[in-house]
């Protein structure tokens, strides 16, 4: 007996798609993404819990949380420590403000743990970072500053606590 096709039956796929790929497609989704990214970016020293960065953003924690991810390679909480690490960073070099005073106005809460996170981002601690930074001062008048802070930013791609781990193996 010849076999009927199912004309229900869905197309078969011609080449696999990651879950989710269809939600980065989504124009509207991106926009709401770029819109928190754009306030952390604009107030990264204040405090973005997961649940503001998505009432902002108009949509789910969770779902904010996995498409943020999806969209920039960085959870959110990452991304705003990268944030604040960059212009700690250019504030040490830049101004004489204290340590401590950076360390506030980048929205730290403590100053310990500014210290200890700049040292397992950067490799150094934020005082040795500034010795160098002015030892080491070229004539960068020429460079645009996004050109700067991108070649400046700290490299987060994983957790501190995991890079902490490594270094104590010797594995890093």
């Amino acid at each position: 007996m010849p076999r009927r096709e199912d004309h229900h039956a869905p197309p078969p796929a011609s080449s696999p798609t990651p879950a989710g790929a269809d939600a980065l497609q989504d124009p509207a989704l991106l926009r709401r993404l770029l819109r928190a990214k754009d306030r952390m970016d604009a107030a990264s020293h204040e405090a973005w819990p997961v649940k503001r960065l998505a009432e902002v953003s108009g949509v789910s924690e969770a779902h904010f949380a996995r498409s943020f991810k999806r969209a920039f390679g960085l959870p959110p909480h990452r991304y705003l420590l990268t944030r604040r690490i960059e212009q700690a960073t250019t504030l040490l070099r830049d101004t004489e403000l204290s340590i401590t005073e950076i360390a506030f106005a980048t929205g730290w809460e403590s100053l310990g743990t500014f210290g200890r996170i700049f040292r397992d981002i950067t490799g150094q601690s934020p005082s040795a970072l500034r010795l160098e930074a002015r030892a080491n001062m070229p004539p960068l008048d020429r460079v645009p500053a996004c050109v700067l802070k991108a070649a400046q930013r700290p490299d987060l791609n994983i957790a501190v606590l995991e890079k902490r781990r490594r270094m104590a193996k010797d594995t890093f």
